[in-house]
């Protein structure tokens, strides 16, 4: 019989906490300074100096393009056909393919959001003309949209949400082990009453 079962049980959850504590950290490193780094650009937005940069060009679809070029019937939104997509993207670099256009009797626009700026397409149906602009407002407005996820696509939105279960892992198991080695270090409890009461006071007292 097991003369020690509560010294090895310990040994055992401290031996698995540690793993899955390093692994959630493994995961979540580049994420968390990433968020960190952004949480001080957002937080400080206005004392950041930020330039945006418009390019706007002209083109005009060749004939047997613009002939491909017509509204589905009874939709007022739907994508561009496919050689149409294909000619802007080659020819103006719009990454319009796939993109959900507004369609009007005389007209196809695009909205063309990206993460760190934004662009806008036009195409006139009678003559064919093209219009595009594109904003680019920096690198620092980039990763602040991967912050917020704002218009960053499904594959970003993915990431966020795995990253998002392994700082829960990474927190849940962090805590756990701080109530394991409390009892030699008495200022535990303490400095996490500390990180929980902090934000509630200032929420409480400054945020109306």
């Amino acid at each position: 019989m097991d003369s020690q079962p509560a010294p090895r049980r310990r040994a055992y959850w401290l031996k698995t906490l540690h793993q899955w504590h390093w692994i959630s950290s493994a995961l979540c490193l580049l994420g968390m300074l990433l968020f960190a780094v952004t949480g001080l650009t957002l937080n400080n937005a206005s004392h950041i100096e930020s330039k945006a940069v418009v390019t706007s060009r002209q083109a005009q679809l060749p004939e047997p393009v613009l002939k491909q070029l017509s509204a589905p019937p009874g939709q007022k939104k739907a994508p561009l056909p496919a050689p149409v997509a294909q000619w802007l993207d080659e020819s103006l670099d719009a990454a319009t393919a796939g993109k959900t256009a507004e369609w009007s009797a005389d007209e196809v626009y695009l909205s063309l959001p990206r993460a760190g700026g934004d662009a806008w397409l036009s195409i006139d149906l009678a003559s064919g003309d093209v219009e595009y602009e594109r904003t680019d407002r920096g690198w620092i407005s980039y990763l602040n949209d991967l912050h917020k996820g704002r218009n960053t696509g499904l594959a970003w939105s993915w990431f966020l949400d795995i990253f998002a279960v392994a700082c829960l892992v990474f927190s849940l198991t962090g805590l756990v082990l701080l109530k394991m080695h409390a009892g030699n270090r008495s200022a535990t409890w303490p400095m996490v009453g500390l990180g929980v009461v902090i934000p509630v006071v200032l929420a409480l007292l400054f945020i109306h």
